[in-house]
């Protein structure tokens, strides 16, 4: 008895769903804009977006200008970022924001157009254009609406960008002090971006890493440098220690850092003698 019912119910359901295609279908080829208006309208609440936006896509460029307008373009472009289009809402949450300025959703637009951007935010070690976009676009949120509902999300995505464009800093850093260990032009061109690095992001979780690596190429680079060149740049190596016994005296570095500072104070003492007691 259950199984029959059971068979029952999922016909039903099925001659549902067919009817509905059957309408949908029926709409998306005539050429009535109020229908498609009603239908794209009626399927947007109901959660079914990617047909809605179909629908939204055909009758949006008819309602400009009209009263239905603003309201058309928001759940297109509301549809598109349901769906996981994220440049074509960033795209057409701008056109509502240009559009509609003084519109009632334009607090929302704004938020949801730089959640886009954020949500096509690649891995740090790609091209972060798209980071930079929403970073734009997410302090200009934060800026105009400090009292919006969204404002901590919105604080919150710009603090994750901002680490994930960090780490790429540093990552680079990290690899021209790599490579600049056989060669000392690369070697100052790391000292330069790690020293670019600390100045840039003073409040940076990789702020602790960037002064550490600063001290290993700061110490090759003196062990590697001419006479007339190797006292100046052993002090600037030890100066780089000290920094970051300054801003971090419990560091997670301190062995390799204290191995680091024992090989720059015994060169260091050829020169200034005090150093080797």
């Amino acid at each position: 008895m259950f199984l029959k019912m059971r068979s029952i119910l999922i016909l039903c359901l099925a001659a549902v769903l067919l009817v509905s295609c059957s309408e949908y279908q029926k709409v998306l080829k005539e050429t009535d804009t109020k229908a498609k208006y009603e239908m794209a309208e009626k399927l947007y609440n109901e959660g079914d977006y990617k047909r809605a936006v179909r629908l939204f896509e055909q009758i949006a460029p008819t309602y400009v200008g009209k009263p239905q307008g603003e309201r058309v373009m928001f759940f297109f472009a509301d549809s598109y970022f349901k769906n996981g289009d994220y440049y074509l809402s960033g795209y057409q949450f701008e056109r509502f924001i240009k559009s509609y300025p003084r519109s009632d959703k334009i607090q929302e637009a704004s938020f949801l157009g730089a959640k886009s951007y954020y949500m096509l935010s690649p891995r740090y070690s790609l091209d972060q254009t798209d980071t930079d976009k929403a970073l734009l676009k997410l302090q200009t949120f934060i800026n105009n609406y400090s009292e919006s509902e969204y404002f901590e999300e919105a604080n919150a995505m710009a603090k994750e960008l901002t680490t994930k464009k960090e780490k790429k800093q540093i990552e680079i850093a990290k690899q021209f002090n790599k490579l600049g260990k056989f060669n000392l032009p690369v070697l100052i061109s790391a000292i330069t971006a790690l020293d670019n690095f600390i100045t840039d992001n003073p409040g940076s979780v990789y702020r602790e890493e960037a002064l550490y690596y600063r001290i290993e190429a700061t110490t090759v680079l003196a062990l590697n440098s001419t006479i007339d060149k190797q006292q100046e740049r052993l002090e600037e190596a030890l100066d780089s220690y000290n920094n970051l016994l300054r801003y971090f005296p419990e560091t997670k570095f301190k062995d390799e850092a204290d191995k680091l500072a024992e090989t720059i104070r015994q060169e260091l003492s050829v020169y200034t003698p005090s150093l080797s007691k």
